[in-house]
């Protein structure tokens, strides 16, 4: 028999940034001793820097059926991940056909905490969560080995993508969440839980993993935490939701992504993303990330430049 160390494992979405668990996945299933082979979506210096890390490069698209043989042909385990998108339903049965059709061990399944509260009589005004409710029933339906990881909001996105300019410009943490608690994760330490699963899968197969992080607290709370950690006083600006949204329209934002991002805000406000599991804990061995370790390691993210100061 093969040893599971010579059989590549598949990483979809390995080029992605936002959150980044596809890449940070590919670089611990590399230092395991893995072999990856990494699915991109074109070529480009993120697929460069995949290979040079030792990964498998392959580029294809998820909804594409020959794409999907060449990706998953030859490989016993997957990380099925893709980013926010309208086709994303599409994507996730596509490549579940296939891996079917290859007798894949394993399908580890990104999906969200959402859809830990939804049913077949309740999804929210998202059609991302839909999506990603639907592709759940997909995938239980399938009888593929599927492992599922719901993760609350990522650091990377609402705490860093969508908050640094303010935090930069003007000593604001400006986001429409409300005044209800949240427990944002690092995407890095659900990488960290993957990478765990796909290393030995067999334990895993046929559970849901709810990753939540350090702590569940208010954005006043975490306005404290990023001025401790920055060393300047910072305040939390509860924003108007319409403002926001029309302000990611003007840059450009895809009407499919606000949308989610909107429901996300409303979500916060009603405090649902008030949830704490030890899910994270259980996988990997260590605590979740902290804000303050957080905006620690992305300062500089926060901070003006001597040369714009």
């Amino acid at each position: 028999m093969k040893s599971p160390h010579d059989t590549p494992i598949l990483v979809t979405g390995a080029a992605g940034d936002l959150g980044a668990i596809g890449r940070n996945l590919t670089a611990m299933l590399l230092a395991k001793g893995h072999k990856v082979r990494a699915l991109v979506r074109r070529e480009d210096e993120r697929a460069e820097g995949l290979r040079q890390l030792g990964a498998e490069v392959v580029q294809g698209d998820l909804t594409d059926l020959a794409s999907m043989h060449r990706a998953i042909e030859g490989v016993a385990r997957i990380y099925f991940g893709m980013s926010v998108s309208a086709a994303y339903l599409e994507a996730t049965v596509n490549t579940a056909a296939v891996a079917r059709h290859h007798g894949v061990e394993v399908f580890v399944n990104m999906s969200q905490m959402t859809v830990t509260q939804m049913s077949v009589t309740e999804t929210t005004p998202s059609p991302q969560h839909k999506l990603h409710w639907l592709a759940e029933q997909g995938l239980a339906w399938s009888g593929l080995p599927v492992v599922t990881v719901r993760p609350t909001v990522f650091l990377e996105g609402f705490f860093l993508r969508l908050a640094a300019a303010g935090v930069r410009d003007s000593d604001e943490l400006a986001l429409p969440l409300g005044n209800s608690k949240t427990s944002p994760i690092s995407a890095v330490d659900v990488a960290r839980a993957v990478s765990v699963i796909l290393d030995d899968p067999a334990p895993h197969i046929g559970h849901v993993y709810n990753l939540t992080g350090f702590e569940s607290a208010d954005l006043n709370h975490y306005a404290r935490v990023f001025s401790e950690a920055l060393g300047r006083t910072l305040r939390y600006r509860d924003v108007p939701l319409s403002g926001w949204v029309n302000t990611l329209r003007e840059f450009g934002v895809p009407t499919h992504l606000i949308n989610h991002l909107a429901v996300m805000a409303e979500l916060h406000a009603q405090g649902r993303y008030d949830r704490m599991t030890d899910d994270l804990f259980k996988l990997i061995g260590k605590t979740p990330t902290s804000m303050y370790d957080f905006v620690k390691l992305h300062a500089a993210e926060f901070t003006l430049s001597e040369a714009t100061a």
